[in-house]
Formats: structure tokens, C-alpha cells, sequence
């Protein structure tokens, strides 16, 4: 009986083994060729699903303080300054990305920043590590403030005036 039951755990821990292992490469495999096809978030329009972080509420903006610059403050492109126009910003691995950043954390669509009524949201793209503004996970639109953090991996950026 317990050669039955040595047997069947080994089975048991292979099976196990195998399904991590294909897991593994299935987001290895996604993330690589991400670039490759357009992903169904980016080629919806510029302000499709944006909406109000408070039900219907309208974001506060001080006037005269608006965002023209994107700027990134930590990882390797620290100091690269972006012009902010009314195009939307991407943000990731890709070579077609805005802002190409070579973090390992980052996946090849990552995020993307879209302008709507004088305020810059920032939007997830499934990436596989996540989007931070500052210490608060990115999952759904959410405006952007003047001189908060945005992180991505090891790379940290930020709308200033």
C-alpha cells in the first residue's frame, strides 16, 4: 500500500511540474510576441471606457498647471523628456511604443497615457507586472496628478507642467 501511495504522489508532483512549466512558457510566449499583432486595448479609439475615478465626478484641474512634459526620473532612461501634445502616449518594450523602455519588468504594450478634457489618464495594457501610479496598482483609467510617480518595473516617470 505504500508503494501505491509514493507512486501516485511522484505522478501527482510530475503532473504538477508539467502544468508550471507550460504555464511559464505560455506567458513567456505571450509577452515576446505581444508586438508582433495589435492587441485589442490599443486600437480602440483614444477615449474609448475613460471615466471620472469618483462616479461622475468631474477631475479637479488647477488652471495654468497643466501637463506639457512627460518626464522619466528613474531607470535607464532617466532624464529623457517627453513633449506632451494631444496624441496618446504608449509606453513598453515595442519598438512602435512612444516611450521604448528596455526594463525586464516591462511587456511590449505595457501601458499608455491618453489625453481627455485637460487631464492625462494612464491605462494597463495586461501587462504582466503591473503599472503603479504611485504606490496605488493600475486597473482601470485613472488620472494622472502633476509629479506623481508612475512606475513600471524599475522605471519611474512623471507629468510635469
Amino acid at each position: 500500500m505504500p508503494e501505491i501511495v509514493l507512486t501516485v504522489a511522484r505522478f501527482g508532483f510530475l503532473i504538477l511540474l508539467w502544468i508550471f512549466v507550460f504555464t511559464v512558457v505560455g506567458v513567456i510566449r505571450r509577452d515576446l510576441f505581444a508586438g508582433g499583432r495589435p492587441s485589442r486595448l490599443v486600437a480602440a479609439p483614444r477615449t474609448a471606457g475613460l471615466s471620472s475615478p469618483a462616479a461622475g465626478q468631474p477631475v479637479k484641474t488647477k488652471k495654468g498647471r497643466a501637463a506639457h512634459q512627460l518626464v522619466v526620473t528613474a531607470g535607464q532612461l532617466a532624464g529623457t523628456r517627453i513633449t506632451l501634445g494631444e496624441a496618446q502616449i504608449t509606453i513598453g518594450r515595442a519598438e512602435d511604443s512612444t516611450l521604448v523602455i528596455t526594463d525586464d519588468y516591462a511587456s511590449a504594450k505595457h501601458a499608455r497615457l491618453v489625453p481627455r478634457a485637460g487631464q492625462w489618464f494612464i491605462e494597463d495594457l495586461g501587462s504582466t507586472n503591473g503599472t503603479y501610479l504611485d504606490r496605488t496598482k493600475v486597473t482601470g483609467p485613472m488620472p494622472v496628478p502633476l509629479g506623481v510617480p508612475i512606475r513600471i518595473g524599475r522605471t519611474a516617470l512623471e507629468l510635469r507642467p
